[in-house]
């Protein structure tokens, strides 16, 4: 499975992620954006999604890791190592747009930070 992962980039952006080159994706509140992220596993591909300045998926990464804090099993610990920078970012007015993204519920819940991907999805975003 694939996710896009939103992040705020004035708090962490996809360059720091790069520089940083992995990290625990975390601060997360949402129960239904929890549970996406408990059901992730290791070798899953995500795109990365800065909200509220710019507006766009900007890169990947890739699930390292998944466990869970032992005083807080409900909280998961995902760990995420950088990958590429997209060729072109593609920004939310292209995203709504696209038919691909038709009744997703990244636009059907927009305030999810975690939102699970198709298969088209992911590469419509990815390499299209």
């Amino acid at each position: 499975m694939h996710y896009l992962l939103k992040s705020e980039p004035d708090k962490y952006s996809y360059d720091d992620l790069l520089r940083d080159g992995e990290t625990v994706w975390d601060g997360i509140k949402n129960p239904q954006a929890l549970m996406t992220l408990r059901n992730m596993k290791p070798g899953e591909e995500c795109v990365i999604y800065h909200s509220n300045v710019g507006k766009a998926a900007v890169g990947t990464a890739k699930v390292v890791s998944v466990t869970t804090y032992p005083a807080d099993p409900k909280t998961p610990i995902v760990r995420l190592k950088a990958g590429k920078r997209l060729k072109r970012e593609k920004h939310l007015a292209e995203i709504r747009e696209s038919g691909v993204f038709l009744g997703s519920v990244l636009f059907r819940q927009f305030r999810l930070s975690v939102v699970p991907l198709s298969e088209e999805q992911f590469d419509w975003l990815v390499h299209g």
